[in-house]
């Protein structure tokens, strides 16, 4: 648990009425919302932390993803898990650009670069066989 000790102050802009601050968490929160917008993309894949949020009750969105930001510049790290069938440049490439919209649209920070890492292929869940009625 020692690398959730991040520095809380990503973002500041002074400004003649004061200082604007955004979190980290903030970041990766967006990022996280920008990837599974994208079409194709099953989930994403966290670590230990993660599946113990989810496991408590809490969404977390942040799950999969790793920043590092600046005062002015971030780096994102996505963890993804790709829908079965799909084309994986064509979804990596959309989640690329979604994110660093996302974040520079939201944060005014400059997004140097997004690296998309695939951990695994999600396939369809098989809906249970109906049942026929047999008397009505």
């Amino acid at each position: 648990m020692d690398d959730k000790k991040e520095k809380v102050i990503v973002a500041k802009k002074d400004t003649t009425l004061g200082a604007v601050r955004v979190a980290d968490e903030v970041v990766s929160i967006i990022a996280g919302l920008a990837a599974t917008e994208v079409n194709g993309i099953s989930g994403m894949s966290g670590g230990i932390a993660g599946g113990i949020a989810e496991i408590l009750g809490r969404k977390n969105f942040a799950k999969g993803v790793k920043v590092e930001v600046g005062e002015r510049e971030a780096a994102i790290d996505l963890y993804i898990i790709v829908k079965y069938g799909v084309r994986i440049p064509d979804v990596a490439l959309a989640a690329q650009e979604n994110v660093k919209r996302a974040i520079e649209t939201m944060t005014g920070l400059t997004v140097v670069e997004v690296n998309v890492h695939v951990q695994g292929v999600g396939f369809p869940e098989e809906e249970p066989p109906v049942e026929e009625v047999r008397v009505r």
